[in-house]
């Protein structure tokens, strides 16, 4: 995949990776390889809206809270890089919800 999707300083990959309880995000820099941005569903700040949601509803709040943060660093739009997993559940979800809240991609 990262022969095919590479960010930049003005456009930057967003990249997911989803474990079988936690769903990592980050907005990256490949250009200068820093990572810009990032969320999970296990930040000290999200942990507390997470109690008794389901996966797909966590996923949900962490791509919201990552388009929030992005928005602070005066991030709007990004490529999206979903790692070789299923466009479908989790990754969609989060998708969305970092849509939502005014990320494009």
């Amino acid at each position: 995949m990262r022969k095919k999707v590479h960010g930049t300083a003005d456009v930057p990959r967003l990249n997911v990776y989803r474990s079988l309880s936690a769903i990592y995000a980050q907005v990256i820099d490949d250009e200068a390889g820093n990572t810009l941005v990032s969320a999970s569903s296990i930040d000290k700040e999200i942990r507390a809206q997470m109690g008794g949601l389901k996966k797909t509803e966590q996923a949900r709040i962490v791509g919201q809270v990552l388009a929030d943060r992005a928005k602070d660093k005066d991030i709007k739009t990004v490529i999206f890089d979903r790692s070789g997993y299923r466009y479908i559940g989790r990754v969609k979800a989060l998708a969305d919800g970092a849509r939502e809240s005014g990320l494009q991609f």
